[in-house]
């Protein structure tokens, strides 16, 4: 009996062709040249599919590709390639080899003849890779070549549309699915409940849901994280309190959804539900989740006695865990304890070292820091770039050249300049450093500058008040077709403001909003104020805050008084005051701006007002010497010796303005002292 014909080879291409040729042994070949004559191959009858599929089998395990091909290129001889005993095992091992294309081609190569076996394969090896987008192309081939999906195809795929956010798929499954009668499968059900809660098609995934003939705990699951990663708490915990038997998984996915949602009270009621006699009981997970809410809070007690419960449980030698300690205790002010935790780990890992410096860069601690960066260099962990973005940051925040620069020789000296995050932060570490040619010249060397690194010079320049070369940096960042946010339009409005722009700067807010489509945001309200105050013009300035959509900040009306002291106009003052004094603010710098203002004017009433609104709200007095005195010669002892005289009372020498510190508020600090 004839061997059948061998399928025309073109779904191969001529590489993989020529490689498997290449492995034929003269005996294997059926057309061999006439001029060089060769013995006739055994027959067919010899070589069973069985035997090639346990060849094939064996070779898989072995991951030996040499003699793998062989075997593929005397299936193809035989015309057995597509047999459906021999075709899973060549796919599988190509996709053992890592050969993706090589199994694709030879799926492909049996065209109808092929069942959803080998596909599905091919599917898996994808998704297992995390190729979502040649598994979705994987199937519309198979679909195209005549080859029928079956229920172990659905799953993979509508897993692929829920990463890729793409439901268009997974509708026409859904459709299919119910036609061609899987009703009662629930792997594929709970697939598409999953798919559309991903890609946010909520309403959708209910009904899916709530049609469901029966369900387990991965379909509770899927619609419980659907509403928590969607917002939805109200009805994730609804749909929580239904589970029959809800198992810890759960109830974590709903911690950690309020977590990141920052509902901070949610997520400790939770896990006190959760430990609770009729709760099912706390793992890791949720003591790591619990830990993160009583850092963010600063509910020291109680991650105290999550610490209690770790010890207990023992939990507390997991490496997350004691990173989750250590950054709990940081976050609380508890830095001692943080540091006596990281003494006792048994295995400090780079992510225990990176827990604790982040814990000196939150309470500030700059040298400590530091410290602790050098002994880290010192063992035997390498820091990776978690460790030095940590302290750029800090060094930034703090001005710390010195810190700053010794960590850009760390950064060339172990050739971590090629990492696009770490050069951002060089830069923005120059430019808060007011050391711009450095900040320039970084900028300079990288091959790929993005939104975050010309952000970070604009605004470098423009504290520098060269606004001129802020707007070109802002001009060339378009050109270059780099997006804009509104961070990026923060540091171009605060150029202008710092430099005295006002026709730019008024520009540029228009064209925020008419070009690139970003709604102002109270920061940039925030900039333009204090554009319009540097320049004299409060009529305009008072008008952009009663205009504006928003509530006008403490920071925005300080700035508003401040300028309104100086140029005299005390009648817009006097408006700004009263909106500010009914804010009733924590900040006696506040009550120290109003107070200057109405001694300038010599309005005693009104000061003796604010002296005594600061003692019913308990708040210490400050001296009233004015940031600006200096530049427009007004004697500060006149000045403190008028408002102790209103009442009488201890003066503190600390004057801070948090509400002045962050990049997107007015800081008054340099509105016009410099």
């Amino acid at each position: 009996m004839r061997p059948p014909p061998s399928p025309s080879p073109s779904a191969l291409s001529r590489h993989h062709l020529l490689r498997i040729r290449r492995c034929l042994p003269p005996v294997w070949l059926n057309a061999a040249p006439a001029q060089d004559p060769s013995p006739s191959p055994p027959p067919a009858s010899s070589v069973s599919p069985s035997s090639l599929s346990s060849l094939l089998f064996s070779y898989t395990a072995a991951r030996a590709r040499f003699p793998g091909e062989q075997v593929h290129a005397r299936a193809v001889a035989l015309g057995l390639a597509a047999h459906p005993s021999v075709l899973p095992r060549l796919a599988s091992f190509y996709i053992a080899l890592n050969d993706l294309p090589a199994a694709r081609a030879a799926v492909e190569r049996a065209a109808g003849k092929a069942r959803a076996f080998p596909w599905n394969l091919l599917i898996w090896g994808y998704a297992g890779r995390g190729m979502w987008r040649d598994v979705v192309l994987a199937y519309e081939r198979m679909l195209a070549l005549g080859v029928g999906a079956d229920r172990f195809t659905y799953p993979s795929v509508l897993r692929a549309c829920g990463e890729l956010r793409d439901a268009t798929v997974g509708r026409g499954i859904e459709r299919r699915v119910q036609r061609w009668g899987y009703g009662l499968d629930m792997y594929v059900w709970n697939a598409v409940v999953g798919m559309y809660a991903k890609c946010g098609e909520l309403e959708d995934a209910r009904r899916v849901f709530d049609g469901m003939p029966a369900r387990d705990v991965v379909s509770w699951n899927a619609m419980v994280s659907g509403y928590a990663s969607a917002g939805m708490w109200g009805e994730a915990y609804e749909l929580l309190r239904q589970v029959p038997g809800a198992n810890i998984v759960t109830w974590n996915v709903v911690a950690a959804g309020n977590l990141k949602a920052g509902n901070y009270d949610e997520v400790m009621r939770l896990v006190s539900q959760m430990s609770s006699s009729h709760g099912p009981g706390l793992d890791f997970v949720t003591v790591v989740v619990g830990l993160k809410a009583c850092g963010r809070n600063g509910y020291l007690r109680t991650g105290r006695e999550l610490h209690g419960v770790a010890v207990r449980l023992c939990f507390d030698r997991l490496e997350r865990v004691e990173c989750s300690l250590i950054t709990m205790y940081s976050r609380c002010q508890m830095m001692s304890s943080a540091y006596r935790l990281f003494r006792t780990c048994s295995v400090r890992s780079v992510a225990t070292w990176n827990s604790l410096l982040a814990g000196f860069a939150f309470v500030d601690q700059v040298e400590e820091a530091m410290l602790l960066f050098r002994k880290m260099t010192e063992s035997a962990v390498f820091p990776n770039d978690v460790t030095v973005l940590t302290m750029l940051s800090l060094c930034a925040r703090f001005g710390h050249l010195c810190h700053g620069r010794e960590m850009h020789c760390y950064i060339l000296k172990h050739g971590l300049n090629g990492s696009n995050l770490l050069q951002n932060s060089l830069v923005d570490m120059y430019s808060k450093s007011r050391q711009m040619a450095a900040a320039q010249r970084v900028f300079d060397q990288m091959q790929c500058q993005d939104r975050h690194t010309y952000t970070s010079l604009i605004l470098g320049y423009g504290i520098q008040r060269e606004g001129h070369v802020s707007l070109k940096l802002f001009d060339e960042m378009i050109a270059n077709n780099i997006k804009v946010d509104h961070v990026t339009m923060v540091a171009v409005l605060s150029a202008c403001s710092h430099s005295g722009l006002v026709t730019q700067g008024q520009l540029r807010f228009a064209e925020m909003i008419d070009v690139f489509c970003i709604a102002p945001r109270v920061e940039h309200f925030s900039c333009m104020v204090d554009l319009y105050c540097r320049e004299g013009l409060l009529r305009m300035a008072e008008e952009m805050i009663n205009k504006m959509p928003f509530q006008p900040t403490a920071a925005m009306l300080a700035t508003l008084i401040e300028a309104c002291r100086i140029h005299g106009k005390i009648e817009i003052g006097d408006r700004a005051a009263k909106r500010l004094l009914a804010m009733r603010t924590n900040n006696p710098g506040h009550y120290k701006l109003v107070a200057n203002m109405y001694i300038s004017a010599k309005r005693w009433p009104e000061l003796a007002k604010v002296r005594s609104l600061m003692i019913t709200m308990e708040l210490n007095m400050i001296p009233t010497h004015s940031l600006l005195d200096s530049e427009y010669d007004i004697c500060p002892a006149e000045q403190d010796y008028c408002l102790n005289r209103c009442t009488p009372g201890g003066l503190s020498d600390d004057m801070t303005d948090t509400d002045f510190s962050s990049s997107e508020e007015v800081k008054f600090n340099e509105a016009f002292g410099g």
